[in-house]
């Protein structure tokens, strides 16, 4: 996703050399930006395919297979529709690329689909904190568990969280924009240059409130149960780690991967982005930090086909019912 009418103009390799000592600020700071016209359909079409086919999987598993929903149950189906919806919008995007920044659908479906990126992607991050806050509560307070989590408590955090991200989001539905460029119709998933400081200063509320505080939130959560899980179970050495052990430990390398591949880098490289165009950084070290921002974006979205990863992984219910499908 990119921003190349709000600061600066794309042009060739060569273009960016002759202009690389020019800053934002003289409108003249000339992108290199020909990668992302073969980076960006290529990586959006593979997750389109490949998260559309896991979800898919995933959801009829959930409706089909897994009956009772337990709350983590409950947690993992929000989050696989959460990424369905996402890869659903994904086709546009691969052929906005694909025709090197031409949007020919329209304003409110360009407002949408940013939209979407982001309704995804904080929802994907309260909706695994949920996950790790209740595999939390059940390592570290099995007793409390039994009165705490429940079913029924677990599909009324999960319309909070639908409820509170739509809320927050509504914003980036007035600041998203199109605009036009010769003979061709952009789709900017920030605003106008004039509304630029403002659109920063509501993302960093947002990234705060959504990321930040989930992120130390499961950190210590995952503190907490390391120091519980890696106490030896009985005085006896050999003896083998539990299955809730192994499933607990599972779940807490797939969540942190998922953080470490998509969250996580997103909004260091989009900070910095910002930052520097804030700043009016010089031409060199914009584009570098663009190019850099511009690869973390197919990460952050590649999100949607890490989370079945967890599904196996972390639920030996759904693991055995998959297996047992597939014999059938």
């Amino acid at each position: 996703m990119t921003h190349p009418a709000n600061t600066a103009t794309i042009a060739s390799s060569s273009q960016l050399t002759a202009n690389v000592s020019r800053g934002p600020a003289d409108g003249k700071c000339i992108f290199n930006e020909e990668f992302k016209f073969v980076l960006l359909p290529v990586s959006y079409g593979t997750v389109c395919v490949v998260g559309l086919f896991l979800n898919c999987c995933s959801l009829w598993m959930f409706v089909f297979r897994l009956r009772p929903w337990n709350a983590t149950t409950t947690y993992m189906f929000h989050l696989a529709i959460s990424d369905t919806l996402y890869v659903l919008s994904l086709p546009t995007l691969v052929y906005y690329y694909a025709k090197r920044n031409n949007w020919p659908f329209g304003e409110w479906l360009c407002k949408i689909v940013r939209f979407l990126f982001y309704t995804n992607l904080y929802s994907s991050i309260l909706f695994l904190t949920c996950i790790s806050i209740h595999r939390y509560v059940g390592i570290c307070h099995p007793i409390r568990s039994l009165k705490w989590v429940k079913t029924r408590h677990a599909r009324l955090v999960c319309v909070g969280v639908w409820i509170v991200v739509t809320i927050c989001l509504v914003p980036n539905l007035v600041f998203v924009t199109i605009s036009a460029r010769g003979n061709e119709t952009l789709c900017h998933d920030t605003t106008k240059p004039e509304e630029f400081g403002r659109y920063v200063r509501y993302c960093s509320s947002v990234m705060t409130l959504f990321f930040g505080i989930p992120f130390l939130v499961i950190v210590v959560c995952y503190c907490q149960m390391a120091k519980r899980l890696w106490k030896p179970h009985s005085p006896s050495s050999n003896q083998s780690i539990p299955s809730y052990k192994r499933r607990s430990i599972k779940m807490i390398i797939v969540v942190l991967l998922v953080f470490a591949i998509s969250f996580l880098p997103f909004h260091i490289t989009r900070t910095l982005y910002y930052t520097s165009r804030l700043l009016k950084a010089n031409c060199y070290t914009l584009n570098i930090i663009n190019i850099i921002y511009k690869i973390t974006r197919p990460l952050a979205s590649a999100n949607s086909c890490l989370d079945p990863i967890l599904y196996f992984l972390a639920g030996d219910t759904y693991r055995g019912r998959l297996v047992r499908t597939r014999i059938e």
